[in-house]
């Protein structure tokens, strides 16, 4: 095992995701910060985030604050891709309708567009971000817009955002209700779309590398979709049940309990047929696979690896999970 390969082997570019990843709420999470600082002493380091209500310098800011090495362009944001996408469509000096905040239109501007509120202002296109000020005037303004048949780019798509009392509305929940009124989908620049994943390995000059995120639909997707190497750290919002149940695009490539195990030799899965039971180990941790049901064997000594072994073991059936008798304690830490 000492001399088993690391989930940074190879790697020359490491993206993190934000909430979940390095803090959560307005605490760092355990060893992410001490273990982030460590990778940059060897590779290039970069965050992405779909917040669009902040600008990559007040993200970098709140980063430094907890004790990270990074400035504003170690920072990529959805506006930012989403500012790619729009060039691809409406020239700089273009007038572009925004429904958001700073985080998008400060972006905008240094991009070279001018920024509107106001539908009457005839604009090229509309781009949409959240920002905790949206209200129905400016959705409003959107769709009078976008009747026109203008292009429409959503910097994000997320359905949900933390928030201190709890769990809010997020870009999502605000762009749909614009699709409703106008009847068609936005171009999105970020996660799980591939925009934002091209910008952060353009601009860190990328030839491999790995992504770490805490969700599989937004996370784990998108860099499974880019092309890049992926991390689940189990710190954040998917845990067990929503790994073992994942379906093929959203499987990362490693699994890991926190970001220190990202420096650690990675333990392979081993598998072997006893009779009519499929047996998957990892370390001191095995599963018994015999037809549809699933069985622990031995807990081990570490539930993240009992986890890699179960997750193996379900994946190599080929059947979805609610096709199948499986071990409670598998995700009983859930």
């Amino acid at each position: 095992m000492a001399d088993a390969a690391t989930p940074l082997d190879g790697v020359d570019t490491v993206l993190a995701d934000l909430d979940g990843v390095v803090y959560r709420g307005r605490l760092a999470i355990d060893h992410a910060v001490d273990s982030l600082n460590e990778i940059a002493s060897t590779r290039r380091v970069g965050y992405i985030t779909n917040n669009a209500s902040r600008t990559a310098a007040a993200v970098a800011g709140q980063l430094a604050g907890y004790g990270l090495q990074v400035e504003a362009d170690d920072v990529v944001t959805s506006p930012q891709a989403a500012l790619r996408l729009l060039g691809d469509t409406v020239p700089a000096g273009s007038t572009v309708l925004v429904v958001g905040g700073e985080g998008l239109t400060s972006v905008l501007t240094e991009g070279g567009y001018v920024v509107t509120r106001s539908a009457d202002d005839h604009p090229a296109a509309v781009v949409q971000g959240f920002s905790p000020e949206v209200g129905w005037p400016q959705l409003a303004e959107a769709s009078f817009a976008l009747h026109t048949g203008i292009p429409w780019i959503a910097t994000n798509t997320d359905w949900t955002i933390p928030q201190e009392r709890g769990i809010a509305p997020g870009n999502g929940t605000l762009v749909s209700a614009v699709h409703s009124a106008v009847g068609r989908l936005p171009e999105v620049a970020g996660k799980p779309e591939t925009p934002i994943f091209t910008a952060a390995v353009e601009r860190f000059e990328a030839t491999r590398a790995l992504f770490i995120g805490d969700r599989l639909d937004t996370d784990i997707v998108g860099a499974n979709r880019a092309g890049l190497l992926s991390v689940l750290v189990l710190t954040g919002i998917d845990g067990a049940k929503e790994l073992i149940a994942a379906d093929k695009g959203s499987r990362p490539d490693f699994v890991v309990g926190d970001l220190r195990e990202l420096l650690q030799p990675y333990p392979p899965v081993v598998e072997h047929d006893e009779d009519d039971v499929h047996v998957v180990s990892v370390r001191d941790a095995s599963v018994a696979v015999r037809g549809h049901v699933v069985r622990v064997l031995s807990e081990g000594s570490d539930p993240t690896d009992l986890l890699r072994a179960g997750a193996a073991a379900v994946w190599g059936t080929g059947r979805a999970v609610y096709g199948l008798d499986i071990d409670p304690k598998l995700h009983a830490g859930d």
